[in-house]
């Protein structure tokens, strides 16, 4: 397995699915019909680090 690229900003982000927990799924593509959205990842978040 070769590693991708990693993207440049602005570039769109390859659609994807989210499980959420008690609700609703949330599909990338769903969300993008609404307008723009930002992804972020936090490390440690909520872990007590």
């Amino acid at each position: 397995m070769t590693a991708r690229p990693a993207p440049d900003v602005g570039d769109r982000a390859p659609g994807f699915r989210l499980r959420r927990t008690f609700e609703e799924d949330v599909d990338l593509d769903r969300v993008l019909e609404r307008g723009p959205v930002v992804l972020a990842f936090y490390v440690f978040d909520f872990g007590g680090y």
